[in-house]
Order: structure tokens, then sequence, then C-alpha cells
């Protein structure tokens, strides 16, 4: 359980913002959070970021300022979605370039997802390590009192052997390094809390995605029951063809699937690009990220304890063009 949460039953869980900061000052206050010196904090409950505060949209810097101060002054907590896991690596790569490390090298596809964030951070290198030793410093997941958040995908066992080995909490270099192995236990953990849980697509099959990049897997649920064919395992906006949506699971892929008990305590994340009326998808499971930077809403869900979540604690703003 995260230590400075164990007596904290109340709160507000935020989804992906990408970068929407007008939008997120006000969902805060529409959740009742008010400026007390500059940051935005509320009497009863504390915020939690489900990750991916930055990329994609108009104001970056502002939103990690706002978020980075609530954490700071201990009204707001967060996990890593993979877009800072992706600006611990940019900066760890560009560290080890300016210290001469032969091996180092910015991947292209890196360089490519954080394009944006980087332009809104020209001429400001001092600006942008503050932030990247602060996110190196958040966690991959919380545990509360009755609740899980994390960015895309709750895997006990991978979380389990985390633990063990990296009882503090945060990113540490060991970590980093171990991550840019394929195939390392801590690629996997970092792939699948933050990006979730995927299938490839058949018979080299590709597709492009609707933020224009080629993709050879496909996003699946880590919580369908009895599914049978893909169809029923398929979350993300871009769907599946008809011919492969309609094939039945293949016995290794099913046995790779997770199943998130409907006992367990409710968990919540974001991530996957959802649209529409925000609700549970499961008694215990809500997604909070419905598209808040492609002009969809910005989402909170409040939470008091309650172990079926309820439709009507879901709160958010819609992101105007």
């Amino acid at each position: 359980m995260h230590p400075a949460l164990t007596d904290v039953h109340k709160i507000d869980v935020i989804g992906d913002i990408h970068g929407c900061y007008q939008p997120l000052t006000k969902l805060l206050q529409r959740l009742g959070y008010r400026q007390d010196n500059g940051v935005f904090q509320h009497p009863e409950r504390k915020a939690i970021f489900v990750g991916d505060l930055i990329d994609r949209g108009p104001m970056i810097r502002e939103t990690l300022e706002l978020v980075y101060r609530m954490h700071q002054q201990g009204s707001a907590f967060m996990v890593l979605g993979n877009h800072e896991y992706n600006a611990i690596r940019y900066q760890d790569e560009i560290e080890q370039l300016i210290r001469g490390d032969v091996d180092a090298a910015v991947p292209a596809r890196l360089s490519q997802l954080m394009k944006d964030t980087i332009l809104q951070f020209m001429n400001r290198p001092q600006e942008w390590r503050k932030y990247t030793r602060w996110l190196s410093q958040l966690p991959l997941f919380i545990e509360g009192p009755g609740y899980r958040v994390v960015h895309a995908c709750w895997d006990h066992q991978l979380i389990n052997s985390y633990r063990q080995h990296y009882p503090e909490q945060g990113i540490t270099a060991e970590f980093i390094e171990a991550s840019r192995q394929k195939g390392s236990t801590e690629s996997k953990t970092v792939d699948r809390l933050t990006r979730g849980t995927s299938m490839p697509l058949p018979d080299g099959m590709q597709l492009e995605s609707k933020d224009g990049f080629i993709r050879r897997v496909f996003r699946t649920k880590f919580w369908a029951d009895s599914p049978e064919t893909y169809g029923d395992i398929v979350f993300q906006p871009d769907p599946l063809p008809y011919e492969v949506a309609e094939n039945k699971i293949q016995p290794h892929h099913r046995g790779k699937l997770l199943h998130y008990q409907p006992h367990e305590p409710p968990i919540f994340f974001g991530h996957y690009w959802l649209k529409g009326r925000p609700q549970p998808l499961q008694n215990n499971i809500a997604c909070l990220d419905y598209s808040a930077v492609s002009f969809g809403r910005l989402t909170a869900y409040t939470y008091q304890g309650e172990q079926v979540l309820q439709p009507e604690n879901f709160t958010w703003v819609y992101v105007d063009p």
C-alpha cells in the first residue's frame, strides 16, 4: 500500500490529460478544488492522476507544473503512464549522449512520440530536467485502502515480482537499464502496466491507427470473462477487421489472457481512448481515458470507499476545439 495514502479513503481519480491544461483547471474546480497559494487543493479529498500528462496537447508545460505543485504539496498523487516513462527514457538517453557513452542513441520512434513535448520545452533544459527527475520518483501503480490505480493494466504476477526486486518507490537507474533489454522482466512490467495487454494481428497483418502509427498488435481487455472471439477482447478505438474480429480465440492466445476478478478491489486506469458517456466497465473496473486531447471528455471518478462503482460518481468536462 502506498504509505502516504494509508488513511486516504476519499479520492478523485483523473484520467489522461495530454496537455489539456485549461480543461484540467475546469475539472478540478468542478470537483471542488480551489487554489491556495497557487496550488489546487480540496478540503476533504486527494487527487490521483493515472498518468499521460504529456505529449500531443497544447499546454504540456503548464499541465506538468500544475500537477507537480499539487504533488509537492500533498494534494495529489500520480502513477506513471507510458508517455511519462518515454520521457524518463528519453532524458536518460540524452544524458548518456552528453556523457559520451558510445552505445547511447535516442530511438527514432521515441523521438517521434516525444516531439510535441520536446518542442514545448525548447530552450528550457533545466525546467525539463526538473520534471523528469520528479517523474522518475513516481510509482508505476498505487494500492490504496480498498482500491488500485495503474495506467493501463494490473498484472498480479509482474507487480509482485516488481515489489520484491524494487521495494522503493520510483524508477531506478537499474530498472531503466534492465527495461531496455527486450524480454526482460522489467521490460515486460513497463509494457504491461503502462501499455496493457495485447495480441498480435494474424498473418503479418498491420493496421494504421488514428494517430498515424502502424500497429501489428491490438489492445485487449484484461478482465474479459469467457470471451469467444477476438472481437470480445479488443479494447481500443481502432476496430479490428471483420474477418479478425469474428475468429475464435486460438488456445495459445487464450492462455495469455488476464482476468481481473469481480471480487477484487475497484481498479482505476486510463490509456484506452474511450468514447461516449463515462461509466464503469464492470462493477469494480473504471477506465478514465475518454479521449480528452481528441476533443472528448476529461474525466474523473470520485471514490469514497464503495466496492461497487457508481455511474453518478463520474465527473467530466468537454474539451472544446
